[in-house]
């Protein structure tokens, strides 16, 4: 065992003579067989960028899951380099055969998460996790005592004090990464257009987004209704199965994909718009996700089919707002599962590059994520950590005051990297900045 999978801790096994894999829903043998080894995808890799190893890229995991299928058992060795992967898809882009390793994956982690005994350690931390983010009353009745303790300064003294990281580098994680709240904005259930109605929209308002940040989904809200879009923001809806699909929870996404689906198929929208990269992502993949339930397979292909991240939608439809300056010179960030899963590049620079005032630049090596991937940085800490210290080098090597992206983990990773390496810069989500431009008021940041 490498000292990397100690560090990613690593756990035991079902029976060292039992398959890999077994008959539901395996990692497609055909998808496996696209992949033509041509590395390609090795510079794009961040866990290959950290530790150079053949079984830490994505053609070396696609290798594993050969011969998992072939037979081979789910060994420690194996469900580690499983559990290293971020899912950034950096790979799915860098293909040039078009191995749809993003598939891959998931259907792989859904076997290990059902086949696979985990340390006990590591199923508290899991059901920890998945007990709490996932569920935004959760969330908010953690906010208070979080708040709290950030006006008194206790998360600053704990944090200097070092006992968390000695106790668990993950609980440490998790306290560093929380942003600083300000006073809960909820979203209105429906916001009129400003001026000709050009859509009806329905709007994801997200678990971590929407108590952690509601700043973001008021601007969101805010500026599609600029945009001529009455917005409906049922309160009745939950999470998208985003965190839960992505670490292999297979069901349990299932149920939450079948949820949203009936609450906003309730709601007669022409498009349901999303604000959070990774939540964007996990929706428009509902028709593989659900494929094969009888009662919900069509259902989720039509609804996958009118998802449109907020940058997207706008682009689709053509700004007709009136912009205001915004004097400031910017660094905009590629969530992965945007640019990478989502293919959205083009359309947010365009929308930052027509505010007057707002110069944007791009940061080095911009394609390797940040280290944030959903919850990979609270599972694996150390290496998102490393990860986020040199995307925090990258944007600061550009001389930008402002970093604009567009993912709620994103923010809060980089917020943490950046404090770590001593210096801040400003903070915001794509939808702060345009709102700001169309209102022309101060930008507020993160």
């Amino acid at each position: 065992m490498t000292h990397k999978q100690v560090r990613l801790g690593m756990p035991g096994v079902r029976g060292q003579d039992e398959p890999a894999f077994d008959s539901l829903r395996p990692p497609s043998p055909e998808l496996v067989d696209d992949c033509v080894h041509c590395g390609f995808c090795l510079t794009t890799c961040p866990t290959y960028a950290l530790w150079g190893e053949e079984m830490d890229s994505p053609r070396g995991r696609i290798h594993l899951m050969k011969t998992g299928l072939e037979g081979a058992p789910l060994s420690d060795t194996m469900v580690g380099h499983f559990d290293a992967c971020l899912g950034c898809m950096a790979c799915v882009t860098s293909c040039p055969s078009g191995v749809q390793y993003d598939r891959l994956i998931e259907a792989t982690r859904a076997q290990v998460e059902r086949r696979h005994d985990r340390t006990p350690k590591d199923r508290a931390l899991r059901s920890a996790i998945f007990a709490l983010f996932p569920y935004p009353r959760r969330l908010r009745i953690l906010r208070g005592p979080l708040r709290l303790t950030q006006r008194l300064g206790a998360d600053r003294l704990l944090r200097r004090s070092g006992l968390l990281e000695r106790l668990s580098p993950q609980l440490a994680t998790m306290q560093s990464l929380a942003p600083q709240l300000g006073k809960a904005e909820p979203t209105p259930e429906r916001t009129p257009a400003v001026g000709e109605r050009r859509a009806v929209v329905g709007m994801l308002t997200g678990c971590v987004q929407r108590e952690f940040f509601p700043g973001v989904n008021a601007a969101t809200a805010r500026v599609l209704a600029a945009e001529g879009c009455d917005v409906i923001a049922p309160r009745s809806q939950g999470c998208c199965g985003a965190l839960s699909t992505h670490t292999g929870r297979e069901e349990e996404g299932r149920a939450f994909a079948r949820a949203l689906i009936d609450t906003f198929t309730a709601a007669g929208v022409d498009h349901v718009v999303v604000n959070s990269a990774g939540c964007g992502s996990s929706m428009k993949e509902y028709v593989h996700l659900l494929a094969d339930d009888p009662d919900y397979a069509q259902r989720a292909a039509d609804f996958s089919a009118r998802v449109r991240d907020f940058a997207e939608i706008i682009a689709e439809l053509g700004p007709v707002a009136p912009r205001h300056p915004v004097e400031a010179v910017a660094a905009y960030h590629d969530a992965c599962h945007l640019a990478h899963a989502q293919g959205i590049r083009s359309q947010p620079r365009e929308l930052l590059r027509a505010v007057p005032g707002l110069e944007v630049r791009e940061i080095p090596d911009s394609e390797i994520c940040c280290g944030s991937a959903g919850v990979y940085n609270v599972l694996n800490p150390e290496p998102a950590r490393e990860l986020g210290d040199r995307k925090a080098a990258n944007i600061l090597s550009t001389g930008a005051e402002l970093l604009v992206t567009a993912n709620p983990g994103c923010l809060m990773q980089v917020a943490t990297s950046l404090e770590r390496s001593g210096r801040r810069i400003r903070l915001a989500h794509t939808a702060l900045v345009l709102d700001a431009s169309i209102r022309g008021v101060p930008l507020e940041t993160i």
